[in-house]
């Protein structure tokens, strides 16, 4: 998503806004703008990644992510999955018609749970910090720190399934 043409929006409301201030005004816009680029910038990619969560809590279980792409944010959507296979037994089924997770994990790697989960105030507050410095929204950060911690406890096991999907991707920073 290019939030160039947004950024020029309100460069050019700020443009006639400073119209009705004379020609003082406007210079003063002019050279205004220039530093304020970047807060507007970081502005609507803060609006754009609450709308992500927004979403993702009402999409659940599916989720909304946002990513950046240089300076270019972009939506990832994970649709929620179709319900559950016809002709099951609706007694293994939840409340909502979903199967529980233990059920379909081995069947389905796409399938998705909600759950509750408690935790200590300080505790989700950090929880929130880390997501934040990754980009990522708390459900994702959780989903990622479980997957990590499993493949560690299991490291043969994630590896094979991740080398059977296909194509790898690294990311990152190499000295």
């Amino acid at each position: 998503m290019d939030l160039q043409p947004y950024v020029a929006n309100i460069q050019r409301q700020l443009e006639v806004t400073a119209e009705a201030g004379g020609e003082e005004a406007r210079a003063l816009a002019g050279r205004l703008f220039a530093p304020l680029e970047s807060s507007v910038r970081l502005t609507l990619q803060d609006v754009l990644a609450v709308a992500a969560e927004e979403i993702t809590i009402e999409l659940a279980p599916g989720s909304v992510e946002l990513r950046l792409r240089g300076r270019d944010p972009e939506f990832v959507v994970t649709p929620p999955p179709a319900g559950p296979p016809s002709g099951g037994d609706e007694a293994d089924e939840g409340p909502d018609g979903w199967a529980p997770a233990g059920d379909t994990a081995d069947r389905d790697d796409a399938a998705m749970s909600r759950i509750n989960l408690r935790m200590p105030d300080h505790l989700k507050a950090r929880v929130e910090d880390a997501a934040s410095r990754d980009g990522l929204s708390v459900n994702a950060w959780l989903v990622r720190a479980a997957a990590t911690c499993i493949e560690r406890a299991d490291p043969g096991r994630g590896r094979g399934r991740r080398a059977a999907s296909g194509a790898q991707r690294y990311t990152g920073w190499v000295r």
